[in-house]
């Protein structure tokens, strides 16, 4: 199969390797799609995702797929040939890929599921809570998006973030715009949002934002204080720029709240809190719970058939699988609005 590699200097190429193997309790799927990732994708090519060190590249891409079922092991009772399925992966294997290191590989032609029912309990990798069968009536090419959706909902949840909560987010790309949008429908009392982009400021309010401002503009605590005198409970970072956390320090209320979302491309800053709150806390979400993704799947799908949630709402880009390589100079370029999905063809 091909699979698609981050090369140790950064660069991407499409590379021939074998098959991922698979036990008696995966299945095999051939990839139908798998989206682009602004955020570990594009710091994976930079080589700035915390925890992938320079001797561990190159890498193989991608971790929001979609697969057909196509085999499956001895034991695998959740999966059946033809089933449309969430997150599959290629791990690390040194005997099938020597010299390559797994960063999830969704980017390849064929990937593996777990199935939770086939091991004893409490066995079962992580993964497995996550790698859900879709509903025949969701599209499986647009169904990639449902991997970005649960994993923002299972973060909204891990804040604490409720019904009547007032709420400041930062950035309105597609991550940011479904915080805003899923915190309106879970009853967020005041959304305030913040970009550099008249269009993507206009997007914040068609998903539900209460205002939006250009934050180039205007100072965003003066903003934040006319709406909410008293400060907001939550100041969200859906960019990864650490210096929004000291300028959160402004807004937020006394015991308010500070979410970065998602790993920041450095680690490391120097914090200032001369004029926050008293009281206040700083809660960093880099890696997202596939057991806490499973558990909001439901919710998902129940918006998706209420009409409350489109998938293409979120989705700006198609491309071809032949085209990964110019697909990601794009995202580089900032050409890609909003989510970018890589087709893996017609699929049998």
């Amino acid at each position: 199969m091909k699979t698609l590699i981050v090369e140790k200097d950064g660069s991407l190429r499409r590379a021939e390797v074998p098959l991922p193997a698979y036990t008696e309790k995966q299945a095999l799927v051939r990839t139908v799609a798998c989206g682009i990732c602004n955020g570990t994708d594009a710091k994976l090519i930079h080589r700035k995702f915390k925890g992938f060190e320079p001797e561990q590249y190159p890498v193989m891409l991608g971790h929001e797929g979609v697969g057909e079922v196509i085999a499956v092991g001895k034991d695998v009772v959740s999966y059946k040939i033809g089933d449309k399925v969430l997150l599959p992966f290629v791990g690390d294997d040194p005997v099938r890929y020597p010299g390559l290191t797994s960063a999830w590989g969704a980017f390849s032609e064929y990937g593996v599921v777990d199935d939770l029912k086939a091991y004893p309990e409490g066995e079962a990798p992580e993964c497995a809570y996550a790698q859900t069968v879709l509903p025949e009536w969701v599209d499986p090419v647009d169904g990639v998006m449902i991997v970005t959706l649960r994993e923002v909902l299972s973060a909204i949840h891990r804040f604490g973030i409720s019904r009547g909560d007032r709420v400041a987010v930062f950035g309105c790309g597609p991550v940011g715009l479904t915080f805003i949008h899923f915190m309106k429908l879970l009853g967020v009392g005041c959304v305030i949002a913040f970009d550099v982009r008249k269009e993507k400021l206009a997007s914040a309010l068609t998903q539900g934002a209460d205002a939006a401002f250009d934050s180039t503009n205007c100072s965003p605590q003066d903003e934040v204080r006319k709406i909410c005198p008293g400060g907001v409970d939550y100041v969200l970072d859906a960019v990864g720029f650490l210096p929004i956390i000291n300028q959160a320090m402004t807004m937020v209320r006394d015991n308010g709240k500070i979410c970065c979302y998602g790993i920041s491309p450095d680690m490391a800053m120097q914090l200032e809190w001369k004029d926050a709150p008293y009281n206040w806390q700083l809660h960093f979400q880099q890696f997202p719970s596939k057991k806490e993704e499973g558990a909001v799947t439901d919710q998902i799908l129940s918006w998706m058939q209420s009409g409350d949630v489109v998938l293409k709402d979120y989705i700006s880009d198609y491309f071809p699988a032949e085209e990964m390589e110019a697909a990601f100079q794009k995202l580089e370029q900032r050409e890609i609005s909003k989510k970018g999905i890589v087709a893996f063809g017609k699929q049998k």
